[in-house]
């Protein structure tokens, strides 16, 4: 992570799931920040996508700790007790929709909200959020997952709007979407496949933490994948 000045600290949403759990893990080794900081449901204080007061409660707390210099957003759902990818038109339910958009793109849009003021104005600084390539309307051959699909591609446009505005507030900082690929957590386990590049929580976070490394500001407002080639939108 050379890009990025030392002075400040990295803060990751969603610090309890498989993957936000190993870029804690990856960035704690790589010793580049200050500080790494988790966030999530059971950290404290707790970060609820759900909830906007839990949002605004940590944005104090971490304007408390300093400046954050990189933030990911590793929050997502898939699937849940209440929430299944739908196969066709007819599994769609207005309160499974409605779940999936609340945690794959209206939490992120709040968190957007109340944490890409803090970026600093000088330096390069990054506020990355986990799409997927399903939610890639251009790459999209397959059909199916219309709730997931449909949150993800608006979580990209929220992205790419963000950083339209942050590009006239803060100059130096970069936003984007990323594709972690598929990686080996509760959130993929049900729907992995032998033929796909499965990769281990770890595997995925070293993989992303090398793509924003290489992040320039010409790329902010856009949609990269593990690789860090762009997925059309």
């Amino acid at each position: 992570m050379n890009s990025f000045p030392r002075d400040d600290f990295a803060l990751v949403i969603g610090s309890s799931g498989g993957i936000g759990a190993a870029l804690v893990r990856e960035l704690e080794r790589k010793d580049v920040f200050a500080a790494t900081i988790g966030l999530g449901r059971s950290s404290i204080p707790a970060l609820d996508l759900m909830d906007e007061a839990s949002i605004a409660a940590c944005a104090v707390h971490v304007a408390s700790i300093g400046v954050p210099r990189l933030i990911i957003d590793a929050t997502g759902v898939l699937h849940a007790a209440t929430l299944q990818p739908e196969k066709s038109w007819r599994q769609l339910d207005a309160k499974q929709m409605a779940q999936a958009f609340a945690i794959n793109a209206i939490g992120p849009a709040l968190l957007m909200k109340h944490l890409l003021p803090m970026l600093p104005r000088e330096g390069k600084s990054v506020f990355a959020s986990l799409s997927a390539r399903v939610g890639s309307i251009g790459d999209n051959h397959l059909g199916g997952w219309y709730s997931y699909r449909a949150s993800k591609a608006a979580l990209n446009q929220l992205v790419h709007t963000a950083a339209v505005e942050l590009k006239r507030r803060h100059p130096a900082a970069i936003c984007v979407a990323l594709h972690p690929g598929t990686v080996r957590t509760t959130l993929s386990a049900p729907f992995g496949k032998d033929s796909l590049d499965v990769q281990s929580p770890d595997v995925a976070a070293a993989r992303l933490l090398e793509v924003i490394d290489r992040l320039g500001i010409d790329d902010s407002g856009g949609f990269f994948d593990h690789h860090g080639q762009a997925v059309p939108w």
